[in-house]
């Protein structure tokens, strides 16, 4: 028994030391003083100022966030409405197909979806004269097709796992269902909801490959600009950089454990 004790926890070491030594690796280059990031040469906080006055990097910055805070609430509230029709309308016409493209995107290749996004991008501009340049919407569109996706099998499974007596007895007691579904279902999902807009979040924050396909001049995201750079060599800067994000994803997790945890006190 102390055997398996032992290697069980030798393995939780392993996973966790294989996960985040690698980002500890580069958070501590990051405040390397050497031009070269494998190579240390001091402590210095100098590429954060460079990293702060590079205006291109925070330009990238800014429109990569606004296209994750965009994709992210838009692809939560079609997916929450996609996760109650699958959980809550029963079995209706065209169920089989709606619950296949809607998970469609979870399995389909990113190049496929950035090709395909494309073409309708390209299609549309031809016929309709939008859009007149690829950039902010289309790539916030993009984000939102596939993001829904996600957010709705988390919505589905709260859904799905959910006492459904608590809505039939405010209905007994004279609620309607709109009133029903904003006052006992909505706040019963909330957490879900949080979930899959964090999830969505990081999707949108992370892609580059379907943002390379449907961004335009000027439209250059964060992971975008990165990959650029990193074809020519890692710098400290991106060291500096990636830690900023690091440092930025680990507050919104924390922020969303609490939220679900006060959520969950309020439930229980």
């Amino acid at each position: 028994m102390k055997a398996r004790s032992r290697f069980v926890l030798s393995m939780l070491v392993f996973g966790y030391a294989f996960l985040y030594i690698p980002l500890l690796s580069v958070i501590f280059y990051s405040f390397n003083d050497s031009s070269l990031a494998t190579v240390w040469g001091g402590f210095s906080t100098r590429w954060y100022a460079q990293l702060l006055q590079n205006r291109q990097v925070l330009d990238a910055a800014f429109l990569s966030l606004r296209i994750a805070v965009t994709s992210a609430t838009l692809a939560t509230i079609f997916g929450t409405m996609a996760g109650m029709a699958m959980s809550r309308f029963g079995r209706f016409r065209g169920r089989t197909l709606f619950t296949g493209m809607i998970t469609a995107p979870l399995v389909m290749p990113e190049v496929i979806t950035g090709l395909s996004l494309l073409l309708l991008f390209v299609s549309l501009q031809q016929l309709i004269g939008w859009p007149a340049q690829r950039g902010f919407s289309t790539i916030a569109i993009a984000h939102t097709t596939f993001a829904m996706a996600y957010v709705a099998v988390i919505v589905q499974s709260r859904l799905v796992a959910m006492d459904q007596s608590l809505e039939e007895a405010a209905m007994d007691l004279g609620g309607r269902p709109f009133r029903v579904m904003f006052d006992i279902t909505l706040p019963l999902i909330a957490p879900a909801m949080v979930a899959g807009w964090l999830l969505a979040f990081t999707l949108s924050l992370d892609d580059l490959v379907i943002a390379s396909f449907v961004s335009g001049p000027g439209g250059s995201t964060l992971p975008m600009l990165i990959f650029s750079k990193v074809k020519l060599g890692v710098t400290p800067d991106i060291n500096a950089l990636a830690t900023l994000i690091i440092l930025f994803v680990s507050v919104g997790v924390v922020l969303a454990w609490m939220v679900a945890r006060r959520a969950q006190r309020k439930t229980g």
